[in-house]
């Protein structure tokens, strides 16, 4: 394990070299807050009512602001494409002639960008939370905050491994970008990300609690908030281990397979 602790010592160096940048492009993140406020604040004068399936005017935006900090935790802009990229320009043979997994490398450089990111965005996310303060009814209590960040460490572990399941398709097929871009807006609907899965029918929001993708966005969100009693957290952090699991296996299998298959000439 020491080479994989190296390399997330030497991931970690290079990315605090480009602080400045993850300073600025997370400023940039908040800008689409103040819109969003102002576009929910009309559709509830609009409807002419205090509540949306069951959530307050405070308690979208609060959630919305939650599925910010999830979403950072969940999202790897990069991840499945660099991996086709590898596979179709043959550069991936890299980790096949060298004593380290690919996957298990990526997880390294993916988790020293996350600790980079939130390190340098610690200060704007607090500015913002404070300045919102007024949408939030108070802390979550213990148990719920405790929930909260083990959704958020198992939201990172399931986005990972999913998106680097969608890259490894690329050992069968080398164009996935329309596979890519199929699911990634499936992702943004289907995770919460867009709207709460209360304001959406009670049939489709109930398949949608059983998919992975609520557990990228959603569930962590509404576990912060407050929504999600104690009985249904750990059923929900119950099912998305297995969500974490069975991602963790399928990537495995097809990078092995894809190997068996795989093949690169010239040096």
């Amino acid at each position: 394990m020491r080479k994989y602790f190296y390399v997330l010592n030497i991931a970690l160096a290079e990315r605090l070299v480009y602080r400045t940048d993850f300073f600025l492009s997370t400023l940039m993140r908040f800008a689409p807050i103040i819109s969003t406020i102002l576009l929910w604040r009309a559709v509830y004068e609009g409807a002419g009512t205090e509540r949306l399936g069951g959530l307050s005017y405070r308690n979208l935006v609060a959630y919305y602001l939650f599925t910010m900090i999830t979403r950072a935790f969940s999202s790897m802009p990069g991840l499945a494409a660099g991996i086709a990229r590898d596979v179709r320009e043959g550069t991936i043979q890299k980790y096949i002639v060298q004593p380290i997994d690919a996957v298990g490398f990526l997880l390294m450089t993916r988790m020293a960008h996350k600790l980079v990111y939130y390190a340098v965005a610690a200060v704007p996310f607090a500015l913002v939370f404070y300045l919102c303060r007024g949408f939030f009814t108070g802390l979550p209590d213990a148990w719920s905050l405790a929930g909260g960040m083990l959704s958020l460490l198992l939201s990172f572990l399931l986005g990972f491994f999913f998106e680097a399941s969608i890259g490894l398709v690329a050992f069968w097929f080398l164009e996935i970008s329309s596979l890519m871009f199929i699911v990634m807006s499936l992702n943004y609907f289907l995770s919460g990300h867009m709207v709460p899965l209360e304001l959406l029918p009670p049939a489709l929001a109930g398949l949608m609690r059983l998919l992975p993708f609520q557990f990228l966005a959603y569930f962590p969100s509404m576990v912060l908030l407050g929504k999600v009693n104690h009985a249904e957290l750990v059923q929900g952090l119950l099912l998305e281990l297995a969500w974490v699991v069975l991602f963790v296996v399928l990537s495995r299998v097809l990078y092995r397979r894809g190997l068996r298959r795989y093949s690169a000439f010239g040096g």
